[in-house]
């Protein structure tokens, strides 16, 4: 933002151009993308990566320009844990040593290429693209309820035109809810509180409904799980919003008398967003959405088409107005949001405190 922008703006800074810490772990692709004896290509924040599976189904990432012509190396060929390049047969392990060129033989090989440390759990790949000496300490050692059964699961998944911080705000906001009055009717959300540290922000809310009728999918998310009493009007839901930099989580409970702290939700969601381009004007969002199942065996998969399509509308809706926001901000040339809100002002301050200046 140039300084007479930014002495008109309400912002003192710019948080579109703060971008994505490295020295975390991101989400590249799900597991089962990625199969024995095959690469994929992909991005992070506009560097190319290469992720590659051995036969014996060990999953490796490096940087995806051959050292030689720089040409990308998911063109390439998997032999055992080793990557060959497409174009000359240049070999690469693991740890991206360069360690056969055919027609040199071993014993002159030049440099080799940048490695990532790689991560596996509940079938998404992830990457971390920055100090390597971080990367143990930071796993993520489970996604929302994505390993708890008590749960149905679906996958989230889409690329996304805009700046991730517009994701998080997005979500952090429940505020936004008259966006999606066709899908849920007029629902008002009350800030309950709100809290934050060094590295995380979170915000709780309660709702009522206005006017209009819910969807078949809200309904089975959040009615399915209230008893008889619940259902005559006695209760209060709760949701509580949390960036765990870089992630972010939400949760539903129903009822009266519920201990969030020990309670299991009636809805959980893990949400992670990976920067594709240099610029970061785009990202990749990858995420579960958890239904705990109600006491009724087998009634979640026979209902489970509404809360697809329920949960897709909203999203769509969701990706529509943050693509707007994105290109505002391009219009503008510069952060002009004008936010009010106390817990957003304190998730941007996390935000712009976690990432790096780009």
């Amino acid at each position: 933002m140039s300084e007479a922008a930014l002495a008109n703006s309400p912002n003192a800074f710019d948080l579109r151009r703060i971008g994505a810490h490295p020295d975390h772990w991101y989400p590249l692709c799900w597991s089962d993308e990625l199969k024995p004896g095959k690469t994929l290509g992909r991005r992070f924040a506009g560097e190319p990566v290469v992720l590659y599976r051995s036969s014996g189904g060990r999953a490796f990432a490096l940087e995806d320009r051959c050292a030689h012509r720089q040409v990308p190396l998911h063109m390439g060929v998997v032999c055992g844990e080793q990557l060959k390049c497409h174009y000359h047969g240049w070999s690469y392990d693991g740890s991206g040593a360069c360690v056969d060129v055919p027609y040199l033989g071993r014993d002159r090989l030049p440099n080799g290429v940048k490695a990532y440390p790689v991560h596996e759990i509940d079938n998404l790949l992830f990457v971390f693209p920055g100090n390597p000496a971080l990367a143990d300490a930071r796993r993520p050692a489970t996604l929302g309820a994505f390993a708890n059964k008590a749960y149905k699961t679906r996958q989230l998944n889409r690329e996304v035109a805009c700046h991730y911080t517009f994701m998080h705000e997005n979500l952090f906001d429940m505020n936004h809810q008259f966006m999606h009055r066709r899908q849920m009717g007029a629902i008002k959300a009350m800030c309950l509180g709100r809290q934050h540290g060094d590295n995380w922000a979170q915000v709780e809310y309660s709702f009522s409904r206005q006017g209009g009728r819910q969807s078949a999918g809200e309904r089975v998310i959040v009615d399915l799980m209230r008893s008889r009493q619940q259902k005559k009007g006695d209760f209060s839901d709760h949701m509580r919003i949390r960036t765990d930099y870089p992630y972010q989580s939400l949760k539903v409970w129903v009822g009266r008398d519920i201990d969030a702290d020990k309670d299991d939700p009636v809805l959980s969601v893990w949400l992670g967003y990976t920067p594709l381009d240099a610029e970061q004007r785009s990202n990749r969002t990858f995420g579960y959405l958890s239904v705990k199942k109600p006491p009724v065996p087998g009634l979640i998969h026979a209902v489970w088409p509404f809360v697809t399509r329920f949960t897709e509308n909203i999203f769509r809706e969701d990706k529509e107005i943050v693509e707007y926001e994105q290109r505002a901000y391009e219009a503008q040339g510069g952060d002009w949001n004008n936010e009010v809100f106390p817990p957003i002002r304190d998730l941007r301050e996390v935000l712009a405190r976690c990432g790096k200046t780009t």
